[in-house]
């Protein structure tokens, strides 16, 4: 076993699940951090296997599909020796008529030690975490939260610029619908980062007013002085009325080509949470060129920065259930 998965360098945290940033304080925040980065030369080593969570269930509950994330968690969970289950929504009791309830009631009964969600109901995680025994972690729930994209993304702009305190962060696009968004808000502004949001008012949520940043809908304006600038996708399908124009125009005026990142630090990096819609919200060749996109670094990182979170929680489960 490497020192990376040495169990009495686990990070400890307060609560049981990972339902939103807000569970996290900064210091264990910024301790996730630091134990992805031992954990990040791992996933490059010829044995990329650890043994910390051999015997521990780890259950991948996806009610929306997502690629990347489900991927993401599952090398993670058996990079660090855990059995991995994924579940197949689509065919099992719940595309039957079985209630969210029913479905806790069963995973429980499975007796699983970790259970990562996406749901496409906001709450959805909070629920099943107040229904089941084992450790929650949100992979997704609605327009709420994002918890592990958001500290991924942290993790990759610490590992790029070197810190995260003092940095201008830019997340721009469809705020409105995006729970990477929030998710990303919370924790770069409790890790000391300054925020501005960017996009149309019909995609900025009058409540953006409240979460401690700036906002701009002039994206040339916006742009300047940042030091990474974060695209979101557009949620066609999350949205209701002609909240903009065209795609055409939304990428005239808010779609991050090379004209518009010139207005932004000259080492400026763009970051994207994916899936793309290129020529939408982000040009290719600013998505493909190396010397400034850090989507296939985000990517990777990921699991890296999963493997933080599983180990912590499972750890942290541990210590609560031995203590008197």
């Amino acid at each position: 076993m490497t020192s990376a998965a040495a169990p009495d360098s686990a990070v400890r945290l307060s609560r049981r699940d990972l339902l939103a940033i807000d569970d996290l304080t900064r210091a264990e925040a910024i301790a996730l951090l630091d134990r992805a980065e031992r954990f990040a030369p791992l996933l490059s080593a010829s044995v990329k296997k650890l043994d910390t969570l051999r015997g521990r269930t780890l259950i991948n509950l996806f009610f929306e599909t997502s690629t990347r994330t489900q991927s993401s968690f599952e090398l993670a969970g058996k990079r660090m020796g855990a059995d991995v289950v994924n579940m197949a929504v689509r065919t099992s009791a719940m595309a039957k008529g079985e209630t969210l309830i029913d479905t806790a009631a069963t995973l429980n009964a499975m007796s699983p030690d970790l259970l990562v969600v996406r749901h496409a109901s906001s709450g959805a995680a909070a629920l099943l975490a107040r229904k089941v025994s084992c450790s929650v972690i949100n992979a997704g729930d609605g327009q709420h939260e994002h918890p592990t994209q958001a500290l991924l993304d942290a993790f990759t702009i610490r590992r790029e610029k070197g810190r995260i305190e003092g940095l201008t962060i830019a997340i721009c696009g469809d705020i409105a619908h995006s729970r990477v968004a929030r998710s990303n808000v919370r924790l770069l502004t409790l890790l000391g980062a300054r925020v501005r949001l960017i996009g149309p008012p019909t995609l900025v949520p009058a409540s953006a007013a409240r979460w401690g940043v700036e906002i701009s809908h002039d994206m040339r304006r916006g742009l300047e002085a940042c030091d990474v600038i974060m695209m979101l996708r557009l949620q066609l399908e999350r949205m209701q009325g002609g909240l903009i124009p065209s795609q055409r125009e939304f990428f005239w005026f808010y779609g991050l080509d090379e004209d518009k990142l010139r207005l932004a630090k000259p080492d400026a990096l763009v970051m994207h949470p994916g899936p793309m819609n290129r020529g939408v919200e982000i040009d290719s060749r600013v998505a493909d060129d190396p010397r400034v996109s850090l989507i296939e670094k985000q990517v990777r990182n990921g699991v890296a920065m999963r493997m933080a979170v599983l180990e912590a929680l499972a750890c942290s489960r541990t210590t609560g259930e031995t203590e008197p």
